[in-house]
């Protein structure tokens, strides 16, 4: 076991590595890696220790019992949630919608990050399949960007050829449950068919706070996301589902 966990820890910082080489340590909760990483290592490293010296930690039975009873019920939360966020992933919306709403990502000075531009493609792809729908672009001014992210989705789309007359912009939320709160200024959220654009692991809590927020016909366009950054963007999404079941927002 001692050595299981220093091999995992490794693992940890390993990717840690990888994903600030990747995306820079700008990148959200980036840091779990790392300090879970240290954590499983001196952990591991500790009950190394104690066994060369013939330490032996002298723990109640009833709390192994405890420790036990509690990893394997955050083992079971931790493999619904991830299997919930799942099932948002194979959501590709429905034809004909009357608008989709595109949720803002990170701006690279005036520029999309990766995960932004995939969202903006399947946009562009779909309001080319789908002429009559309109896109409400949603999204604020975050940290290190030099414009708002619905302005930054407003010029992609229209480079790529899409209609301006087909793009609102909602310019002042920082996050999805102001995006879907106040896209609701362009649309009747009881009688309008809606559609919501995100990267595939954030599309099923996307569609619950939708639904929460008063939205009756309301679907997923899940976008990809191919990046080294995937499992990181999974083990995130679960805690941001959590918080979001815990403040009863789903």
């Amino acid at each position: 076991m001692p050595s299981v966990l220093i091999i995992m820890g490794i693992v940890f910082i390993i990717y840690y590595i990888a994903c600030v080489l990747y995306a820079g340590l700008g990148a959200s909760f980036i840091w779990i890696w790392l300090v879970g990483g240290l954590a499983l290592v001196v952990l591991g490293g500790t009950l190394l220790v104690c066994r060369k010296h013939g330490i032996i930690l002298q723990i109640p039975f009833s709390a192994k019992c405890l420790f036990q009873t509690a990893i394997a019920c955050m083992a079971v939360i931790f493999l619904i949630g991830e299997g919930l966020i799942f099932s948002g992933m194979l959501q590709k919306g429905r034809p004909d919608l009357d608008y989709i709403i595109v949720l803002g990502c990170q701006v690279k000075g005036e520029r999309p990050s990766k995960a932004l531009q995939e969202r903006l493609e399947m946009a562009k792809d779909y309001l080319e399949k789908n002429p009559d729908t309109k896109a409400i672009l949603s999204g604020g001014m975050g940290t290190g960007e030099m414009i708002t992210e619905a302005e930054c989705m407003y010029r992609y789309l229209v480079d790529a050829g899409v209609d301006s007359r087909r793009l609102l912009i909602e310019d002042t939320s920082t996050t999805t449950l102001e995006n879907l709160q106040n896209s609701q200024n362009f649309l009747d959220k009881e009688t309008c068919s809606v559609g919501i654009v995100t990267n595939n692991f954030h599309v099923y809590r996307s569609v619950a706070l939708a639904r929460k927020a008063g939205y009756l016909n309301v679907c997923g366009i899940a976008a990809p996301s191919r990046t080294i950054l995937q499992p990181h963007y999974l083990v995130r999404e679960f805690l941001a589902l959590m918080k979001e079941i815990l403040k009863k927002n789903v």
